[in-house]
């Protein structure tokens, strides 16, 4: 193959993977952060929300359930949503797919520039049959790519120092079943035919 051919597959290739970054990146990024709680105190002039009771954000597919999320915004208007309780929850659901990413921690921290979710304490996240545990996790939402991270305070107790992962096989794909050699045929009338004789 010439370099100028495989320049340009490369470029197509390239092209590809950006289009499907962009794609992934626009699916919940430009939607509005909407956000419900029991009480909410706002500081305009330090750009800081606290919503207490029961809250729930939500941007796109994306939604973190806390007993209380701190939301701050900086110059260029990007949040960071800071949430906590004795156990907040994240959703998001995957691109192209029906499946959902879920993550948990006794903190859960959401930035908007970085679109990364941060894990921290009892930090679990799960999609559909895999699992993974650790003290901190760091979830890309564009590139749906996870770093999960031990506590090295407990580094010498396993069940609290390490990782812990459960990554299931990839179901084989069965192809159709041929009908049998000896199965009957079905007739049966077509209702676009009519009896009427032109």
């Amino acid at each position: 193959m010439s370099r100028s051919r495989t320049n340009v597959a490369l470029g197509g290739l390239l092209l590809l993977v950006w289009s499907n970054l962009l794609y992934a990146e626009n699916a919940d990024r430009d939607k509005p952060i909407h956000l419900e709680s029991d009480r909410v105190v706002v500081d305009d002039a330090k750009q800081v929300s606290v919503f207490d009771g029961e809250v729930e954000l939500t941007q796109g597919t994306i939604r973190i359930r806390a007993e209380k999320v701190v939301v701050t915004q900086d110059k260029q208007g990007y949040k960071h949503c800071t949430a906590t309780g004795h156990l907040a929850d994240f959703r998001q659901k995957q691109e192209g797919t029906d499946q959902y990413v879920e993550g948990y921690g006794e903190r859960i921290e959401y930035d908007t520039r970085g679109e990364v979710v941060d894990f921290y304490v009892q930090a679990r996240v799960k999609r559909d049959q895999d699992d993974v545990r650790g003290n901190h996790i760091e979830y890309s939402t564009l590139t749906e790519v996870l770093k999960v991270f031990g506590d090295p305070a407990h580094a010498n107790d396993p069940n609290k120092g390490r990782v812990h992962a459960v990554i299931q096989p990839k179901p084989e794909e069965t192809p159709d079943k041929p009908a049998p050699k000896n199965a009957p045929l079905t007739i049966q009338s077509s209702p676009t035919l009519s009896n009427e004789k032109p």
